[in-house]
């Protein structure tokens, strides 16, 4: 073996982990449909470096685990589900010095009929995916990421790109009235683990984006560019939910005129991308924060 060279991180898991959870109460049933990831990194890698597979736990049984976990203690959230089972490699596993969950929620809603919900009977709606994350090395603190990816978001006017930097490749033509198409993934950091209404957040910040997006439901509200946008809805989380630390937005933006008749395609595509953070946050984290005037 070479001797200047070190193992900077071996990790290995078990990925795409489905499973349905139902829960009967009387008639009335709930369902979880859920995909889980989680990953490991051992105190020593002995069986990357010297093929010694004593302290492996094989993926197989990560897999089981998981589903174990899933029937005893049930998914009342998506955030508590990740935390169980980061908390539950941790403690049980003693070889185990980092582990990483993901987990994400397939988006079935129940069945109504005249306003009426159904006791048993389920849609799958693809209006925003819920997804969360949960890391932790020994002997540090349990951290909680939570999100929502595939929002697809559109308003037909209230939107324009005008004043922007020209030479001679610009070809795009200014314009104060256009479409506004664009796919979010939204991302936030709870920082370290703590008893929230996971529930509750989650819904705030989606009505958050929601209400950024499009303004007012009367008039709407003006955005002068895709980042501007971007920065509003991440105000407006940050302003009316205040467990959220720090929070990251990506706009996948599909250009789109003012046409009465236009054809959507996938690519080319934009994409924006913009991290916010509250400072108390970043300052406990031991970073600067420097903000060029």
């Amino acid at each position: 073996m070479i001797k200047d060279v070190e193992v900077l991180n071996c990790e290995y898991g078990k990925n795409t982990i489905k499973l349905l959870r139902v829960r009967r109460e009387g008639k009335k049933h709930f369902i979880k449909e859920v995909e889980v990831c989680t990953h490991l990194r051992l105190t020593s890698a002995q069986e990357y470096l010297e093929g010694d597979n004593s302290a492996v736990i094989p993926t197989d049984t990560i897999k089981n685990i998981v589903l174990v976990l899933a029937k005893k203690d049930g998914i009342q959230t998506l955030e508590q589900f990740t935390v169980d089972i980061c908390k539950h490699f941790m403690t049980t596993f003693s070889q185990v010095a980092y582990v990483k969950t993901y987990v994400q929620e397939v988006p079935w809603q129940r069945l109504q009929e005249n306003g009426v919900p159904h006791i048993h009977s389920f849609i799958c709606v693809p209006d925003g995916i819920r997804f969360c994350e949960a890391e932790q090395c020994r002997n540090g603190p349990l951290v909680v990421f939570a999100g929502i990816k595939d929002l697809k978001l559109m308003k037909t006017t209230q939107s324009g790109f005008e004043g922007f930097y020209k030479n001679e490749h610009t070809t795009l033509p200014e314009r104060n009235d256009r479409i506004l198409c664009a796919e979010l993934f939204c991302k936030w950091s709870y920082g370290e683990c703590r008893d929230f209404d996971f529930d509750c957040i989650w819904n705030k910040v989606r009505e958050c984006v929601l209400e950024a997006f499009s303004g007012p439901p009367d008039c709407g509200e003006y955005s002068p560019s895709y980042q501007k946008t971007v920065n509003c809805i991440q105000m407006c989380i940050l302003s009316k939910v205040p467990e959220v630390s720090s929070f990251l937005l990506n706009d996948i933006h599909v250009p789109a005129c003012s046409s009465q008749v236009l054809v959507p395609v996938e690519t080319p595509y934009g994409s924006c991308t913009c991290t916010l953070s509250r400072k108390k946050f970043l300052e406990a984290q031991g970073q600067v924060l420097k903000v060029e005037k």
